[in-house]
């Protein structure tokens, strides 16, 4: 089969550039395209780089692939820009593996998400959105509850914009991160209250049913009431935390992070693989996000490094979900 590969390339960026140093942390390394299409190779397949953007256009439309194998985040700020390769694939009428593009639009806009996740009566964290062109002045009129508080850009991925600051404890502390996080990201923000408890992250795949491949535990090697997985902790991880999984939990709480990332999968309509956060406190996961495009960095991704835990090979991860995709295109009542 020959697979085509679609992807977001991280590059140099321009002298002067101003941009926050982060704007690229979505996109991928050449080590992870190359490590992707090597298990496809692998396994038999062509693999084509296609890329994004107008080069992908062009080439779709001169010779188009049999399946693509898709990672591409898109570019700019725009809360559907993970949308836009597969909102094209299914125009054109080309099989993907991934969640399709009203799934991604959802889940990156992390209110949206929330509130989906919250009609299925699942506990999230209280919180609201302060839209961009909101006045500085008027923000704190608008947060409800009490501090500490964690602000977020409402439109990212990728721990994009989510630095140790960001969780506050005044009025003044969070007026300063608001106009920092819009100075950087431009978009609306969410403040949400300051979950303590154990940092989880869980990796699915698959569909009828999706399995989930382990729960994993992020541990600050120093200990903190503050802990916050964030830019700094995840560029530094090595040495900040330590990664537990399958997490030592009480049977009874495993059971409930099991069960919430199924019926979080499922409320969000993803597809073939995706990676959902949690905060347990006091025995009951409080939703985050889902990541729907996980990092597959064969190294540091949080969804490799996970599955390597739970003794899966990253040829195995990949292959799951390339197979999962090709089983749901065959099946004629799938979810396409």
């Amino acid at each position: 089969m020959n697979i085509g590969l679609t992807y977001d390339l991280k590059t140099e960026l321009p002298a002067g550039a101003d941009l926050p140093d982060d704007c690229q942390e979505e996109f991928d390394s050449p080590a992870t395209i190359e490590g992707i299409a090597r298990v496809l190779r692998g396994l038999g397949h062509e693999v084509q780089k296609l890329g994004d953007g107008r080069e992908l256009l062009q080439r779709l439309l001169a010779d188009p692939p049999d399946f693509i194998f898709n990672i591409a985040e898109g570019q700019g700020v725009g809360r559907s820009r993970e949308a836009r390769v597969p909102a094209v694939l299914e125009m054109l009428g080309i099989p993907y593996s991934g969640s399709d593009p009203l799934t991604l639009a959802v889940t990156l806009d992390k209110d949206c998400a929330r509130r989906l996740v919250a009609s299925a009566g699942l506990p999230v964290p209280r919180g609201v959105v302060l839209p961009a062109e909101l006045p500085l002045k008027e923000c704190a009129g608008r947060v409800h509850g009490p501090f500490p508080l964690i602000v977020k850009p409402a439109w990212e991925g990728s721990s994009k914009g989510i630095r140790n600051r960001c969780v506050v404890d005044d009025t003044a502390a969070l007026l300063d991160v608001v106009a920092s996080l819009r100075r950087d990201h431009r978009q609306p923000l969410l403040v949400e209250e300051y979950v303590r408890g154990e940092e989880l992250t869980v990796g699915v795949v698959g569909n009828n049913p999706p399995r989930i491949v382990g729960v994993m535990r992020v541990v600050p090697v120093v200990p903190t009431e503050r802990f916050v997985y964030s830019l700094e902790v995840k560029r530094d991880y090595l040495r900040q935390v330590r990664y537990e999984c399958p997490a030592r939990l009480p049977p009874a709480q495993l059971a409930a992070v099991e069960k919430a990332t199924l019926a979080v999968y499922e409320v969000l309509g993803c597809r073939d693989v995706a990676r959902v956060d949690f905060r347990l406190r006091d025995g009951v996961p409080y939703f985050l996000e889902v990541n729907p495009l996980p990092g597959l960095n064969p190294e540091s991704s949080d969804l490799v490094i996970l599955a390597q835990r739970a003794g899966w090979s990253y040829a195995d991860l990949i292959e799951a979900i390339l197979q999962a995709a090709l089983t749901r295109h065959q099946e004629p009542c799938g979810r396409e």
